[in-house]
């Protein structure tokens, strides 16, 4: 059972709009296969990656994320 995740689940929300143009997977780092972002992100969660890449933490930035995304769309 995940422990719950106040940050995680306002980010989720905050998602939402975007949720026809992306794929949400989330990762549970307390989970022992996920060791290596459990030592990389204890302390920053959540955080987000498109398309394998660092994009933000803490908060989503929706105006960052629509422009990555558009960025993504048009190639």
């Amino acid at each position: 059972m995940q422990d719950p995740c106040p940050l995680c689940d306002e980010a989720k929300e905050q998602l939402q709009p975007f949720r026809h143009r992306l794929v949400l997977q989330q990762v549970d780092i307390s989970l022992p296969e996920n060791r290596l972002w459990w030592d990389r992100y204890k302390w920053d969660i959540p955080v987000f990656h498109l398309n394998g890449q660092f994009v933000m933490k803490h908060r989503l930035d929706a105006a960052l994320l629509d422009k990555l995304l558009q960025d993504t769309e048009s190639q």
